[in-house]
């Protein structure tokens, strides 16, 4: 069963139609990123609709730029106000915002699936991962293992998978 059949079948949330082709590609083209190929094939298949669902549709787009926002504006505070650094970036001396904001232009953006369930753009089958500033922690092997732990839908998967976007696996 696909990701979006299982929720679906739940009967726990509202399902919207799914995003249509062309609605998917005015979405990436708008915020500048490609959905990796499951997060495509859940969102054309169903729009789950409710607390913690990006509203995709939503003409307020500014609660879509906020939660594609937040994975890098939190790691920005963790900078700014914990003292965090990532080695990856290289000494931390000079303008260390600056330095770190430089640093997560190159990491893959992370998309928002649920609160703060995110999956990276482009890479296809990645675990879901749960981001709070530099709080990251892998919440399913994919998307309907994520949906199984997440919500109690079905049987979880036996099996680990170990991230690999860029920096963001670094911080697990």
């Amino acid at each position: 069963m696909t990701a979006a059949e299982l929720l679906a079948a739940s009967g726990r949330f509202t399902i919207a139609p799914g995003l249509s082709e062309t609605e998917i590609s005015d979405i990436e083209r708008e915020f500048g990123f490609t959905f990796a190929p499951d997060h495509r094939e859940f969102l054309a298949a169903g729009v789950p609709t409710g607390v913690g669902w990006p509203d995709w549709r939503s003409p307020d787009r500014a609660g879509l730029r906020a939660a594609l926002a937040a994975p890098v504006e939190g790691v920005l505070f963790d900078v700014a106000e914990n003292d965090f650094w990532y080695e990856g970036w290289g000494p931390a001396f000079g303008d260390r915002l600056a330095t770190a904001r430089a640093g997560l232009l190159i990491a893959p953006r992370m998309i928002p699936l649920y609160a703060h369930r995110y999956l990276p753009a482009v890479i296809a089958g990645h675990p879901v991962l749960s981001i709070y500033q530099t709080d990251v922690v892998v919440y399913g092997a994919d998307l309907c293992d994520w949906l199984n732990r997440e919500f109690a839908i079905g049987e979880p998967a036996a099996r680990r998978v170990r991230p690999t976007a860029p920096f963001w696996s670094a911080l697990i």
